[in-house]
């Protein structure tokens, strides 16, 4: 019992640290030399291919039918307008540099886009909530594993599936 109490203390203390001290937190990773920003923004490419493919494959053979299926293609659907962002956030501040963020202090930045366009610092700021697209897409896609898994579970647990008795 005091193993779990320490347990549980140390999380929410870890979490309280967190929140009242926060270090600089940026949504989206940034990339040092050329290179390894367009190898990045290559792999969003191709992630948005692949789901985009999965979801014509999954609708291609009427998966979607099923509910387990459908939140997968939703997910699917929501981590290709993350990884969309993700690409439009690498390259307005990594490879264009077209915009700058100064950290003020640990609750304030600065956002400066070179041409001094509000509306690109506005679109810029806006991209970097990408967790709006990811959290989501993770959320489907446990609702859909699930799904699926209560689905095959009565499937097992079907008399007529069954083998004298034994599952």
């Amino acid at each position: 019992m005091k193993k779990k109490i320490n347990i549980t203390f140390f999380f929410l203390s870890t979490f309280t640290w967190v929140i009242i001290d926060p270090d600089i937190v940026l949504a989206t990773q940034t990339h040092g030399t050329p290179e390894g920003i367009y190898v990045h923004q290559m792999a969003h490419l191709f992630f948005i291919l692949s789901m985009g493919f999965f979801i014509h494959w999954l609708r291609e053979r009427k998966l979607v039918k099923k509910s387990g299926w459908r939140f997968i293609q939703y997910a699917a659907f929501f981590l290709i307008l993350w990884n969309m962002d993700a690409f439009l956030v690498h390259l307005l501040n990594d490879q264009l540099q077209i915009v700058q963020v100064q950290r003020i202090d640990s609750w304030h930045i600065q956002l400066n886009a070179g041409n001094g366009s509000k509306g690109l610092e506005i679109l810029y700021y806006f991209a970097k909530l990408d967790h709006l697209f990811c959290v989501p897409a993770l959320l489907f896609l446990y609702s859909g594993l699930r799904r699926l898994l209560k689905a095959s579970h009565s499937e097992i647990t079907r008399p007529e599936n069954q083998r004298n008795g034994q599952l």
